[in-house]
């Protein structure tokens, strides 16, 4: 089966959502809270200025979050290779993706994972040009201790398949599916890296990432009740569909390989 399903906006889609002007497709007013039908990033609900300081839109069309100061964690398919990058726009401090009040950086460098092949190390790192240090950064999780409950998702994508993106940033709430459930016949028929990536989703659907929210985060409370990053947005077929949950990098997997390519960046 192509994986087709990485949740980058794509094509021409990605090339008109820009941070710079972000056009008719973000000049959508939030969805209304009556929204008909099951909640949503696909669905969920538009979140609060400052909830999530860390969330970051990259202009490519993905999310991202702040790992430090001067760098963005996010997602390998949603990048180039290796190597210098001055084309990234990051957008960052803001729920509303056109208020005056947001924070915007170019990109300088990027570094994706080594090996990534379009399956599996699907992560990467985007170093911004100056730093940004009025806002929350977003800690990765190291060990596998977090990755199981209930996680938070959140991003700009659309909030239904083959919808929009987002002008507002949306949230949700996914439960943990473990690697044996899905890759079950009934979900991804042994699709899923068990080593290195996590699903999150509900059976019955209507709760899920979507295009455009690639790259993002997927985070939890920690012993400490701080935000953790557990998972970053890779793939799934379609958005919200049951019996297909979000497929995500399993952060903690990768944890060491991260934090060597942060520190070699100077992040």
């Amino acid at each position: 089966m192509v994986r087709f399903r990485f949740r980058r906006v794509l094509g021409t889609v990605a090339a008109a959502i820009t941070v710079a002007s972000m056009g008719a497709v973000l000049n959508a007013q939030p969805a209304a809270a009556a929204d008909p039908g099951p909640q949503r990033v696909v669905g969920g609900s538009t979140a609060t200025q400052g909830e999530f300081p860390f969330m970051v839109r990259l202009s490519m069309g993905c999310g991202g979050a702040l790992y430090s100061p001067n760098l963005v964690l996010t997602a390998a398919h949603c990048v180039g290779s290796t190597g210098t990058n001055t084309s990234i726009t990051a957008t960052l401090g803001v729920v509303d993706l056109n208020s005056t009040s947001k924070i915007t950086r170019k990109s300088n460098y990027v570094y994706r994972a080594p090996g990534y092949t379009g399956a599996g190390k699907d992560w990467a790192l985007i170093r911004l040009a100056s730093p940004v240090t009025t806002l929350a950064t977003l800690p990765i999780a190291t060990t596998s201790t977090y990755d199981t409950g209930t996680f938070t998702i959140a991003g700009w994508g659309a909030a239904t398949e083959g919808g929009a993106q987002q002008r507002y940033l949306r949230k949700a709430t996914v439960p943990f599916v473990s690697d044996t459930t899905c890759n079950s016949s009934a979900m991804y028929g042994g699709e899923v890296i068990a080593t290195d990536e996590i699903c999150a989703g509900y059976t019955a659907g209507g709760v899920d990432t979507c295009q455009g929210d690639s790259g993002g985060p997927m985070f939890r409370r920690d012993s400490a009740n701080a935000w953790i990053q557990v998972g970053i947005v890779s793939w799934g077929d379609g958005c919200a569909r049951p019996n297909k949950p979000g497929v995500y990098s399993q952060v903690s997997y990768f944890s060491a390989n991260i934090r060597s390519a942060a520190t070699s960046l100077g992040g």
